[in-house]
């Protein structure tokens, strides 16, 4: 008999601890809010330049629009799974179509940073972006 409550406390333990686990899991998985007006700093090859996004999110999905002095305007599509952040929208440069992706991660403070890829590796660099109080 003592062993049976032994061994039914130690399966009862074990399920706790699975559910517990699972739970920091799904905790961990959430994705973050990013809607709303990001200030940019960009650093590549030719400088830095400060352009933003204007975000919606729709629960992994984004859209909104970007603008630069560099770039100009464009219209924006992307996605958001926990932490983990990508957009992407073309521009016209020079006469060129040219497609622009950037990727990151946003931090516990609320900063998002990563890489940017412009017309396929053509040319690179990396980003740090900031929510406007505004």
């Amino acid at each position: 008999m003592r062993f049976e409550r032994i061994r039914l406390a130690g399966e009862l333990f074990v399920v706790a601890l699975v559910v517990l686990l699972g739970s920091v899991e799904l905790v961990s998985a959430q994705t973050v809010d990013v809607a709303g007006t990001w200030n940019l700093e960009v650093t590549t090859d030719q400088g830095v330049t400060r352009p933003s996004f204007t975000l919606a999110q729709e629960g992994e999905r984004l859209s909104g629009s970007y603008s630069s002095e560099a770039l100009g305007e464009a219209m924006l599509r992307g996605t958001v799974t926990g932490s983990q952040v990508r957009i992407r929208f073309t521009v016209t440069l020079q006469g060129q179509t040219i497609g622009v992706i950037y990727r990151g991660t946003v931090d516990e403070e609320g900063t998002m940073s990563g890489t940017l890829d412009l017309a396929d590796g053509l040319a690179t660099g990396r980003f740090t972006a900031t929510r406007s109080s505004q």
